[in-house]
């Protein structure tokens, strides 16, 4: 035990270190967001805001699908949760999984939640908290589909395993989040758009760290 008068490294007043990577692609990234803030940014600072010791990682890489997230998470992960308090992996992926090239999805529905289960299980295993954001809409209406459907399908692995999960499927009745991915790559909105986006996951994000114990039981 420490001295009274001495505080627990990492540690800010009584506030616990926490560390999270949010894994993903484009939209984790914030492509199309002349800001650079996308939503992971203004989920961190309305984190900071109620008080949270929060280091975010934003693992994101553009044109990435479930399958690939899966090849680098964990030893991208691994470098970077160590030293703090408690620790926490965001998963946010599918618009790629989803998207056709030669006739044929990039990743099958059912190879994306193969993956996504094998995710969860392994971030259980190091004792890292996981919270998924499912795969926003685009102009075109047959991927947004196919993501909402891709969607369903993880809230029900997730529900499995009792992990958030975040539907992002009502962006497709937004009128900001429409117009902005309508007036740039009919993919990635704005600033506004991630706003409405960010909107959605915030509330989950900060009851999952809220809700966050310092350490997962196995």
């Amino acid at each position: 035990m420490l001295p009274p008068d001495q505080k627990e490294p990492g540690t800010t007043g009584s506030r616990r270190d926490l560390r999270v990577c949010f894994f993903g692609d484009s939209f984790t990234v914030g492509v199309g967001d002349p800001s650079g803030a996308g939503w992971v940014g203004p989920v961190a600072a309305a984190a900071r805001a109620q008080g949270h010791d929060l280091t975010v990682y934003n693992m994101g890489v553009r044109r990435d699908t479930s399958l690939d997230v899966a090849q680098r998470w964990l030893p991208e992960a691994r470098v970077r949760l160590k030293d703090g308090q408690a620790f926490g992996v965001v998963f946010a992926f599918g618009t790629n999984d989803v998207d056709m090239q030669l006739g044929q999805v990039r990743v099958p529905p059912d190879r994306s939640l193969a993956l996504l289960a094998a995710m969860l299980d392994d971030a259980h295993a190091e004792r890292w908290h996981t919270l998924v954001v499912g795969p926003p809409p685009v102009q075109d209406r047959q991927a947004s589909r196919r993501a909402a459907d891709l969607a369903a399908a993880m809230a029900q692995v997730c529900a499995a395993r009792n992990v958030p999960f975040v539907d992002v499927t009502a962006l497709s009745a937004d009128l900001a989040w429409s117009q902005e991915v309508a007036a740039g790559d009919a993919y990635h909105p704005s600033t506004a758009g991630y706003a409405r986006l960010a909107a959605l996951v915030e509330p989950v994000v900060l009851r999952w760290l809220a809700d966050m114990p310092a350490h997962l039981t196995r």
